[in-house]
């Protein structure tokens, strides 16, 4: 009697057909690892977009709500949500302007500096699980490659697009 080839015996590469193309791969990673980049964060009480606000504060010290919103490409309104959980968490600070009483300068606090370098832990055992198929050499080329995508789809580097859209947390 013939053995039948199930897709069980099959060598793993061939089981299932390649997947639609690289558009739909992009997806389907980007996806998985937000998924995964979230569930990490949630040991320290934080999601991502939280995140992304404290390294950008950290690299622009002062920088205004305003500044920050338009940044992230999203509505003022949206961000003070974020804000509000930064400053209760007492990972950020709110300081009046010395040059315009009107604006309020945003400051990362020696907590967020400290929180800061724990989400620099994390991500850097998240990118070496999610990439843990490729060399350092394939991981530093497939990172030029998404960087001239990105950089020709015109997206702003360092700033996750979902800001655009985000909505409030419910509490």
């Amino acid at each position: 009697m013939k053995s039948q080839k199930t897709e069980e015996n099959l060598p793993a590469d061939s089981r299932q057909p390649r997947s639609f193309g690289p558009a739909f791969l992009l997806a389907q990673l980007g996806s998985h690892a937000g998924r995964r980049f979230a569930e990490r964060l949630e040991t320290l009480g934080l999601s991502p977009a939280h995140s992304g606000i404290l390294f950008l504060l950290q690299g622009s010290p002062g920088m205004t709500q305003q500044a920050l919103a338009h940044r992230l490409g999203m509505v003022p309104s949206r961000l003070v949500a974020l804000l509000d959980e930064l400053d209760a968490l007492g990972l950020t600070q709110r300081r009046v302007s010395a040059h315009d009483r009107r604006r309020h300068e945003l400051l990362v606090t020696e907590k967020g500096r400290k929180t800061i370098a724990r989400i620099g832990e994390i991500s850097r055992e998240h990118q070496s699980a999610l990439l843990a198929a490729l060399s350092e050499p394939e991981r530093e080329r497939l990172g030029d490659f998404l960087q001239r995508v990105a950089d020709q789809q015109g997206l702003t580097r360092n700033v996750h697009p979902g800001y655009r859209t985000l909505r409030p947390r419910r509490g």
